[in-house]
């Protein structure tokens, strides 16, 4: 095992903290002495990097108002530079962040330093002509998903599929009527969580339509519950205003601070926006519908650039519609209303897709900290990266299966 003196790291936001300051531990496991430098936030920090700015730097720079701050960025990325040339450490990690990172990464390989990337972009969603800068900027991509690892994989760049670590955070067995008893609902009557997004843009897009829909499923099954997590408190008083003009929901529904993830525990299916939250409802095992809406103009766009034939993550995972998909005009309430009632009805489907999300969960579930380090120290050495993309063999198959064609029944996006 090649001995790790010194590790470069760059995090962009909190999400990479996180990431970062669990990475950290798994490389200190094995190398007890090595030293960290770049940016991170406090879970970093705690674990002994020296931050050479604060991780907000990056998080408001360089996601949200990009061009109005564009010279900063383009110091802060030449500061670093010049830090971790003077450093010289064994290898730069850039976590996340990839319109900063990749072009550190850049800079710094051809200067001669060895680079990892830490959480892939969608360059195979979108932009896919991106894979040859990518390619220039690091020598290993590390990503969370499989068919991310088969995307680079037919690009011949080198690659490790280390798993997720939200896999690694949620167990395989979740405890239904535990959740239910928390959260003050009925042992045994149908629940639906409605998850309508965290961002105001989703609210206004989905919110009436998803309640609506719950409306005429409360009518149709008079023992069904509802649970809504709002995301943050703006996001309740939305809600809240929204479910005044619904008589029919009083009594029927439970509105959660945040909570997200015992309410998809609780459930018998879900309703939600597209997004990382689809991610954790299979990871709970949940049967569920996927909508969204966006501004035309946006919607327009994503026709045109976005490549993949889903646009959920299970389904990108599986390679295989196992969600139903409704985007833009055909997520109505009527449709809605028909699928999650089709869900609701059939107990065997259910416990089929519960058991499909268990398997693929599993597949996930690879302790990915760990993974990555051991990859990370593979670069390092000058050894090949690990090949396999799963010991879950129909998740490989999936995984590695070319996407050739659009499921039938929803629009392409």
């Amino acid at each position: 095992m090649s001995k790790l003196a010194r590790v470069y790291i760059v995090a962009g936001e909190m999400s990479g903290d996180l990431l970062g300051a669990s990475l950290m531990r798994a490389l200190k496991a094995r190398h007890p002495e090595v030293q960290f430098r770049g940016i991170g936030g406090p879970g970093m920090i705690a674990e002994g990097i020296d931050s050479r700015f604060p991780l907000e730097t990056l998080s408001v720079m360089g996601l949200v108002e990009v061009l109005k701050h564009l010279p900063e960025l383009v110091r802060v990325r030449r500061t670093l530079r010049a830090d971790a040339l003077a450093w010289q450490p064994d290898v730069m990690i850039g976590i996340d962040a990839p319109d900063f990172n990749l072009g550190l990464e850049r800079q710094l390989r051809e200067a001669g330093l060895t680079t990892v990337h830490y959480v892939s972009p969608t360059v195979w969603a979108w932009r896919q002509g991106r894979v040859k800068g990518i390619a220039r900027a690091v020598d290993a991509m590390l990503t969370f998903l499989p068919f991310e690892a088969a995307f680079y994989e037919r690009h011949r760049l080198p690659v490790a599929f280390v798993g997720h670590p939200l896999a690694d955070e949620l167990p395989l067995v979740s405890d239904r009527a535990g959740v239910r008893d928390e959260l003050g609902l009925p042992p045994d009557d149908p629940v639906l969580a409605v998850l309508p997004g965290s961002r105001a843009n989703e609210i206004r897009f989905l919110g009436v339509t998803f309640l609506d829909a719950a409306e005429r499923l409360c009518r149709e099954r008079p023992t069904l519950r509802v649970v809504i997590p709002a995301a943050t408190p703006l996001r309740r008083e939305e809600l809240e205003r929204l479910l005044a003009t619904r008589p029919t929901l009083a009594g029927r529904v439970t509105l959660l601070d945040g909570r997200a993830r015992q309410a998809m525990v609780a459930s018998d299916a879900v309703l939600l926006a597209s997004g990382t939250a689809a991610l954790e409802a299979m990871l709970c095992h949940r049967a569920m519908l996927v909508a969204y809406r966006m501004a035309p103009l946006t919607h327009w766009l994503a026709r045109r650039l976005v490549k993949t034939p889903w646009i959920s993550l299970p389904n990108l995972i599986a390679q295989a519609s196992l969600v139903p998909e409704l985007i833009q005009d055909a997520a109505t309430p009527e449709a809605i209303v028909a699928h999650v009632g089709s869900m609701l009805d059939d107990d065997e489907a259910r416990a089929r897709l519960e058991a499909r999300f268990a398997a693929l969960h599993a597949g996930l579930q690879r302790n990915a900290s760990a993974r990555a380090a051991e990859a990370i120290e593979a670069v390092v050495a000058g050894r090949p990266l690990p090949t396999e993309l799963s010991s879950d063999e129909s998740l490989v198959v999936s995984a590695t299966r070319p996407v050739e064609r659009t499921p039938k029944g929803r629009e392409e996006t």
